[in-house]
């Protein structure tokens, strides 16, 4: 393990089109810059492209398909990769397995409004949802339930994805996970 940082699971939660994927995506590439070598990005629609493939939208195959992201991560996690989880992941109950089996988890609401992710979808599902066209739609016709006290909320409305990076690689610094920039070595918990 680099001396730099130690592993965790980022785990970035928020309404489609919220701004999760950007943020993860902005953080990865600062961790690199960083000289995090040992990192994985786990992203919600790649991720049912292949490990979570078959799975529909029920709750049942929702929770199915959060239960396999967290046990991915937790075994990049223990074996110190820093994991970046970028998932809807709609229910409060899987989001707090998630930490509990991980343990060094960092719950990042991505907050946006429902109408300001309904403006940024190209592909037009907010719409379909709203007009009763499309059915178990996350925040319009299925629920989500926002985190009561995650580690971080990064507003997506006001705040640009590069500001929100930045106060990840802050907040991991903080709680010792990142080496500030110019150190050597990683305080230890």
């Amino acid at each position: 393990m680099s001396s730099t940082y130690k592993g965790i699971t980022l785990w970035f939660t928020g309404l489609s089109q919220s701004g999760k994927t950007t943020t993860a995506q902005l953080v990865a590439q600062r961790l690199r810059e960083r000289g995090v070598d040992r990192m994985e990005n786990l992203d919600g629609d790649v991720m049912r492209m292949g490990l979570c493939k078959g799975l529909g939208f029920s709750k049942e195959d929702r929770d199915e398909n959060i239960r396999r992201f967290y046990l991915v991560a937790q075994l990049l996690t223990r074996n110190d990769v820093v994991t970046v989880v970028s998932a809807i992941s709609p229910y409060k109950e899987a989001r707090d397995t998630a930490r509990a089996l991980i343990g060094d988890f960092c719950e990042i609401y991505v907050k946006a409004p429902l109408q300001v992710c309904a403006d940024r979808d190209t592909k037009g599902l907010y719409a379909k949802a709203m007009s009763g066209e499309l059915q178990g739609f996350t925040g319009v016709n299925d629920p989500y339930e926002a985190p009561e006290n995650p580690d971080l909320v990064l507003d997506t409305e006001h705040m640009q994805p590069e500001e929100n990076a930045e106060r990840v690689l802050a907040w991991m610094e903080e709680q010792g996970y990142l080496a500030p920039v110019g150190a050597t070595e990683l305080a230890t918990a």
